[in-house]
């Protein structure tokens, strides 16, 4: 159904039609059997070809020679989630986190003698921030980078073997330079990570001196990238290194920053590499629509005991069992589609503009936190099903699942480990960013907590006033019909997300100095179902507001209950929250189940086409499970 696709596609609906084009041409082989070194190799030749084609800058600014294009620059990569992931890592690891932090950390000088040679992959390069003794706690790295007046040098050291830089994409082969954060140590005093460039081989692939570089080895998935070891023996770098943007240092060791507080710089810093997560949300999204393709397609013509009073065999996709697995699924995927689309619209227009704001910084990273963690965690979820929905089949690795499963596993914990993502979501909410938990401590977020009343925190968005509108005009009714009624759906996710914040405040009011941390995690998991039922409720309203955008009578029509599956089927699998709060009754909940069996069985004439509407080229979906004969 075009119509559907040009719904999907959305806003930058040409970037992707020109990429689809663009791919239809490529003849690299499908890394299935490849050895560590051979795949490897033809990712960077990938790698190469891509940016021959100039997509790459899109992103960057338009002095250097870039599109100025945000958004178009991450739906790039979301498309690479259709082929070869690990290409689409690499690719993210060069131009995304490498180029990326180039150009937002960096100042003119930076960016004049490096972002044209980064952006043409002239200078292959790594984002060296994970440490073996500290992954998500950034803020505490060991790595040190001293700086000494005498030679206006800094001197990056690894002090201890936890401070090894690890899994480094791009640093076991092909990186030149690294981005490396490090604790900025200038006068005797720690000014906090900072990040600076490191020469780390040279013109003929040679470590530097002082680099100590070695290789991670065969990973369970995306081998064809070389993720690397990091350590550094008093390596020298000049006073430029230094990615100064957001903090300097002059030629007698001063320090200066026009952000006073050492806190609030850091996550500042950290804040402008957003796009990472937003690109991995998007990527996980496209791994999870070609998995659910494969499946449903496999659905349609795998058949299995014969029908009573018939000579054939049942289609699999027929049966009911078969369609609870993979349509509420496929629906879900459809709200996280839009959800991200959003998102992306939100992070183009914020960093085009000059002057954005400090909320609206705050609550973008907020939402790609909790959109990077629940799709993430929807694509492992829904790869495997596709998976066991395709049977032993499935499992063979020329079938594309099995890469699938191993690649995307680790994008549940690398941009941010979900965990952690979400438990910013939640304080986020709860403290809109004040002040005083700019440094995420439990102790902080306890304090402010204890101070006022927090409710939900509903953003002025153009969906928001969608939904509005429809809650307005909603009939308010109570009957079985009312699982179907778009307000009534909108306002049981509103209501959750209310209540599990009020509740999760009044948890938290316990706290004194003494017991923060105790009481704080005491209510982790309270904090955690705050975050995620935030996600659900802007998910939802995205999805709302594509449907409101849509002008084609029968796309809307579809995707009407698309929507009402996703919505009903969520509410579903949290019904023991809705039972146990007075929220359902339990003929309520029983009708709930009735409702998303009715809607697995409408849904099913169209399971083709809404994930052909996807538009995936068709030579990533060259599985034979598919693509040969009908089983």
């Amino acid at each position: 159904m075009k119509s559907l696709t040009d719904v999907l596609d959305g806003r930058w609906a040409e970037i992707r039609r020109e990429i689809r084009a663009q791919v239809a041409d490529t003849t690299f082989q499908a890394p299935y059997g490849f050895g560590v070194e051979e795949h490897r190799a033809q990712v960077l030749e990938q790698l190469h070809e891509l940016a021959r084609t100039g997509r790459p800058r899109l992103g960057f600014p338009k002095e250097y020679g870039g599109n100025g294009d945000i958004g178009g620059s991450v739906v790039s990569f979301e498309m690479l989630g259709f082929g070869d992931l690990s290409l689409m890592v690499k690719a993210g690891v060069q131009w995304g986190l490498f180029g990326g932090a180039v150009e937002l950390l960096g100042t003119r000088e930076h960016h004049e003698r490096y972002l044209r040679a980064i952006m043409d992959l002239e200078l292959p390069g790594c984002f060296a921030m994970t440490e073996f003794g500290h992954g998500s706690d950034v803020q505490h790295l060991r790595t040190t980078a001293t700086y000494e007046p005498a030679t206006q040098e800094f001197v990056v050291h690894t002090p201890e073997p936890s401070a090894r830089k690890e899994y480094i994409g791009n640093a076991a082969r092909d990186g030149r330079m690294a981005v490396v954060f490090a604790q900025l140590v200038t006068g005797g005093q720690s000014r906090g990570v900072h990040a600076f460039l490191v020469p780390i081989r040279d013109e003929n692939g040679r470590p530097m001196p002082g680099v100590r570089i070695e290789d991670c080895g065969p990973k369970a998935g995306l081998n064809g990238v070389d993720n690397g070891r990091l350590t550094f023996d008093r390596v020298r770098v000049p006073r430029t290194a230094l990615l100064n943007r957001y903090g300097d240092v002059a030629e007698d060791g001063t320090y200066s920053s026009p952000i006073d507080s050492d806190g609030r710089r850091f996550f500042t810093m950290l804040g402008t590499l957003v796009r990472g997560r937003i690109s991995v949300a998007g990527s996980a999204g496209s791994a999870t629509k070609r998995a659910l393709t494969i499946a449903v397609r496999y659905g349609e013509t795998r058949r299995q005991f014969e029908r009573p009073g018939t000579d054939e065999e049942t289609v699999i996709l027929d049966y009911l069992g078969h369609q609870r697995k993979l349509l509420p699924a496929l629906a879900t995927t459809y709200a996280l589609h839009f959800a991200q689309e959003e998102l992306v619209a939100s992070l183009d227009e914020l960093q085009s503009s000059r002057d954005p704001g400090e909320r609206s910084r705050r609550e973008l990273e907020s939402r790609a936190a909790g959109l990077k963690a629940v799709a993430t965690w929807h694509a492992t979820r829904t790869i495997q099903t596709a998976r066991e929905a395709c049977g032993g089949a499935g499992y063979l690795a020329e079938n594309i699942l099995p890469s699938l499963k191993a690649d995307t596993d680790v994008f549940t914990t690398f941009e941010g480990d979900n965990t952690v993502l979400l438990q910013l979501v939640a304080k986020g909410l709860l403290t809109s960013y004040k002040e005083e938990v700019q440094d995420l401590s439990p102790l902080a977020t306890a304090r402010f907590v204890a101070e006022q009343f927090v409710g939900a925190v509903i953003e002025r968005t153009a969906a928001r006033k969608v939904i509005e509108r429809i809650v307005d005009a909603g009939p308010g009714r109570d009957d079985d019909d009312a699982l179907f009624d778009r307000a009534w759906q909108i306002r049981a996710f509103e209501d959750r997300e209310e209540h599990v914040l009020d509740s999760l405040a009044r948890r938290l009011r316990r706290a004194t100095p003494e017991t923060a941390f105790e009481v704080f995690n005491a209510a982790q998991d309270h904090v955690l179902r705050a975050g995620r039922v935030h996600v659900d409720r802007i998910v939802l309203e995205a999805f709302v507001a594509a449907i409101d955008r849509c002008e084609d009578a029968e796309a809307k029509a579809l995707l009407e209950r698309v929507c009402d599956l996703y919505a009903l089927a969520n509410i579903e699998e949290d019904r023991a929250w809705f039972l146990e709060h007075g929220r359902l009754t339990s003929a309520r909940s029983k009708a709930l189940v009735a409702a998303v069996n009715t809607l697995c069985s409408e849904l099913r004439p169209h399971a083709r086409a809404l994930v052909d509407a996807f538009a995936i080229p068709e030579q990533f979906l060259a599985a034979p499970i598919i693509s040969g004969p009908t089983p």
